[in-house]
């Protein structure tokens, strides 16, 4: 064995400090990173014909065409596009993406967009219709959320209105504090948005384990508070594990601290309200808990809304007033944005706000009454399988591993049966959101029958190595977590290649 091939053999032997560093070093070795490359190009060549199916049927363009195109042509390949791709998700094979999906509800949002798909919130003045729909989205998603003077401001998604959040408590704590270092105490299973919030902020994020249920553990919270420390997250539930965190104890001891806590309620606040309602049991989260100073909620996940809006509220309009951009010297002219975007889809807002009185009250509860029946029916029938163990107790985000086989495959032999499920790590796992695709008659026996059926297949193929196992093998295994890092800006790189 060479020195190369021991060294990579050999690295996750190290203590986990010294991984990083050795790793950085490692890459810088010719032949290493000549072998590292390969690597990825084999795999990226693999996944390359899946990621651009296109290329043969329809015409690909690197540069604009001489003449203008037909609209009529256009629109013609366009459907063609969406006919190839909408089985998939209409069918209920998608582990969350779509989340409503009814032929009528999508039409009456493409028809509230197309009404307003000329207007943009930045220009308040030429719009105030846009303003009218931000603001009663926001006043309705508050009062569902128990904040009757909660404030917050309309955001294109879960992952912005985090951001927003996390550099509002940077500045909040700056301000008033005077902390020059800000950390942030999250569970290792929050967001990922709170990662690139650390990073492109500059907030440490000091991550916290989890109980054997998935939740934030509370004592470790406690020790990881400090005289830096602006902000305790949790989450409701977790992406991963769908878990609700103990954010009522976290409440208490930001209260003892005088510092934030933010529920993420992305995934959540559209659901919880109304399963709570319906007699599950729902652990407090919103803004009932007086140390809750913020929460994130998606209308475009269980809002039912288009893709495009959440809402990110506040506790008070002063710590919202360190969310806002403003500059008062410009040339320009005076200009300011609650957001980090200055023009905005106005159209989007008006969707959305279609979206939330259209429905109503009482067609949340229906709706969630149908997730949580169709969940409930699911994590019945998974417990009856002896292979497989669901992680924590969820409502209507299921994750389960195996002890016995490796669940990457089985999640690459459900994909043989058109289903696209999240494959996770730490553990290796895999989940599926439920939805309202998945309420549909016979989605939820097709579900558990596929999941037998791709349980007997990894059973009975012991050696198949499949294609995207081994990737995900390597992903939740491998100690060069750089690495890993390299592989995932490589696919990026493949998304982008005409």
């Amino acid at each position: 064995m060479n020195i190369e091939d021991y060294l990579l053999k050999n690295i996750g032997k190290l203590p986990a400090p010294m991984v990083a560093w050795v790793e950085k070093r490692m890459k810088k070795i010719p032949s290493i990173r000549e072998k590292i490359d390969k690597e990825y190009d084999d795999m990226m060549a693999g996944l390359e014909s899946s990621l651009k199916p296109y290329r043969d049927s329809y015409p690909t363009f690197t540069k604009l065409p001489a003449k203008g195109r037909d609209r009529e042509e256009i629109l013609h390949e366009m459907e063609s596009l969406r006919e190839r791709e909408e089985s998939v998700w209409k069918d209920g094979f998608v582990s969350g993406a779509v989340y409503h999906g009814d032929e009528s509800h999508i039409e009456f949002l493409n028809r509230a967009y197309a009404l307003n798909s000329q207007s943009n919130p930045l220009h308040s003045d030429v719009f105030p219709s846009t303003t009218k729909f931000e603001a009663e989205i926001v006043a309705m998603t508050a009062n569902m959320l128990n904040g009757d003077t909660a404030c917050g401001t309309v955001c294109s998604g879960g992952t912005e209105g985090i951001m927003l959040a996390m550099k509002t408590y940077r500045d909040w704590a700056r301000d008033t504090k005077g902390i020059a270092h800000p950390e942030m105490i999250a569970p290792i299973t929050a967001h990922a948005a709170f990662d690139k919030a650390s990073q492109y902020f500059g907030i440490k994020m000091v991550k916290v384990p989890v109980d054997a249920n998935s939740r934030a553990d509370v004592n470790a919270v406690r020790r990881a508070i400090n005289r830096n420390t602006v902000v305790i997250v949790g989450s409701a539930p977790s992406f991963p594990h769908g878990a609700i965190d103990p954010i009522e104890e976290m409440s208490e001891l930001a209260l003892q601290h005088n510092i934030g806590v933010h529920t993420d309620a992305c995934l959540g606040g559209f659901v919880l309200p109304w399963a709570e309602k319906l007699g599950y049991n729902v652990p407090g989260f919103d803004f009932r808990l007086p140390g809750v100073t913020s929460i994130s909620v998606d209308t475009h996940k269980y809002g039912y809304a288009a893709k495009g809006t959440s809402v990110i509220l506040y506790r008070s309009k002063e710590l919202r007033h360190y969310q806002y951009y403003t500059i008062s010297d410009w040339p320009g002219g005076l200009y300011f944005s609650p957001t980090f975007a200055g023009s905005r889809p106005g159209a989007l807002s008006a969707a959305c706000w279609a979206a939330l009185t259209s429905i109503g009250e009482q067609g949340y509860l229906d709706a969630t009454k149908q997730i949580l029946e169709t969940a409930d029916y699911i994590k019945t029938e998974i417990k009856k399988i002896p292979e497989l163990e669901i992680i924590g107790d969820p409502l209507f985000v299921i994750a389960f591993k195996s002890d016995s086989l490796n669940i990457y495959k089985v999640l690459e032999a459900m994909g043989h049966h058109k289903w696209s499920l999240n494959g996770l790590h730490k553990p290796s796992c895999m989940h599926i959101a439920l939805t309202l695709r998945h309420a549909q008659p016979g989605v939820k026996e097709r579900f558990i029958a596929d999941l037998k059926t791709a349980i007997d297949h990894v059973k009975g193929h012991p050696d198949e190595k499949g294609h995207m196992a081994p990737i995900y093998g390597m992903a939740a295994t491998i100690p060069m977590r750089g690495l890993v890092s390299d592989m995932l800006k490589k696919y990026l790189d493949l998304i982008f290649k005409v």
